[in-house]
């Protein structure tokens, strides 16, 4: 079994920074992408930001230049620095990996439970 748990979510005034982690833990192998994802009220879940085991990197168009995704391979760890916050990046943030069990097995997708991001004009 694989958990995701997130952190660093909270209420912030618009232009201000928040830092998101996601440490995944349990039967582990290997981890591909990692991902952040987020979903305000009434609306689809929609991708943020990408990385993989490499650190190759994939950002939503709204969030270039503002948001930096990173990960610790090692900790099986990744990260969302999010500046110059806006008040429309209210949401609810996940996390997502694609995990990996045994050599043999295929990358499954697994999700965190989710943290609240709430950013006040």
């Amino acid at each position: 079994q694989v958990q995701l748990a997130e952190s660093g979510g909270g209420l912030m005034q618009a232009g201000g920074s928040l830092r998101l982690s996601c440490a995944a833990s349990g039967s582990i192998f290997s981890i591909n992408v990692m991902g952040w994802y987020r979903q305000a009220p009434g609306k689809q879940r929609e991708l943020v930001a990408l990385i993989t085991s490499g650190g190759t990197t994939n950002y939503a168009d709204y969030v270039k230049g503002r948001f930096t995704i990173s990960r610790d391979n090692a900790k099986n760890t990744v990260y969302l620095q999010m500046n110059s916050l806006k008040p429309e990046d209210t949401s609810v943030y996940y996390c997502n990996a694609a995990v990996t069990i045994s050599m043999n097995d295929r990358p499954r997708d697994y999700w965190g439970q989710g943290t609240q991001v709430t950013v006040s004009s």
